[in-house]
């Protein structure tokens, strides 16, 4: 696939890609090796306009220990793809939606207080938010098929349709 980025352009979207997905790597990852994390407590606390449905979430324990294991591997999973640059559309979208869902669950809307440490005074826009608004430019700006998986793949395939013309 050719580029019109300069090199500039597409370290920096690489760059921005390769980050993200190292911190949703890592989040996931170090969930994953404690034994006592559960996504219980960030859900109970939530406030907004869909805190029931995410303290029913917490409240029922079949529900939770699915909703646990979703949080680990779609971190994990987002975070692989968008590093490698293997199915990172996908990836940055459901990387987006995860984001969105945070960010739903603990909005850091005026009034809103939580238990959950925060790193600053937020009013409507937090980290969260910030890495979502940075996945989108990873959505519309597929550098995985330039520097990444996608591109590997998608040589292989023109070079089998090559071949299959050849035959």
């Amino acid at each position: 696939m050719r580029s019109d980025y300069s090199g500039a352009q597409l370290t920096a979207l690489v760059a921005l890609r390769f980050a993200i997905g190292w911190h949703f790597f890592y989040e996931g990852v170090s969930k994953a090796v404690n034994a006592y994390w559960t996504s219980a407590g960030y859900l109970d606390q939530s406030q907004g306009f869909l805190s029931e449905w995410f303290v029913d979430l917490a409240s029922n324990p079949g529900t939770l220990a699915v909703v646990d294991f979703l949080n680990i591997w779609g971190l994990i999973l987002v975070g692989l793809g968008l590093m490698l640059g293997g199915l990172a559309r996908t990836a940055s979208f459901f990387g987006i939606i995860m984001l969105a869902l945070y960010y739903l669950a603990t909005p850091p809307w005026p009034g809103f207080v939580y238990s959950i440490p925060a790193e600053g005074a937020y009013m409507i826009i937090n980290k969260t938010f910030i890495e979502l608004c940075a996945l989108f430019v990873t959505l519309f700006f597929p550098t995985g098929h330039i520097v990444g998986l996608d591109r590997l793949v998608q040589l292989a395939r023109n070079r089998g349709a090559v071949q299959k013309a050849h035959a």
